[in-house]
């Protein structure tokens, strides 16, 4: 699945730039990637590729 800058290797896109909400970011990682197979395999814009359960587990954004 690619994701571009929503989800990363433990680690969420940035929000600290005009038009960044953190509590938006999060709820839609939760409510939309959180909920696919932990076998899905993730590809970020930038940056190694993951799958969602190891974010499930090592993400300290989504624990």
């Amino acid at each position: 699945m690619f994701c571009g800058d929503a989800l990363f290797r433990e680690s969420i896109g940035r929000t600290d730039q005009y038009g960044g909400n953190q509590v938006q970011l999060l709820e839609s990682i939760r409510e939309q990637l959180l909920l696919l197979p932990d076998e899905t395999v993730v590809c970020p814009g930038h940056g190694p590729s993951t799958t969602i359960g190891h974010e499930r587990i090592a993400n300290p954004f989504l624990l």
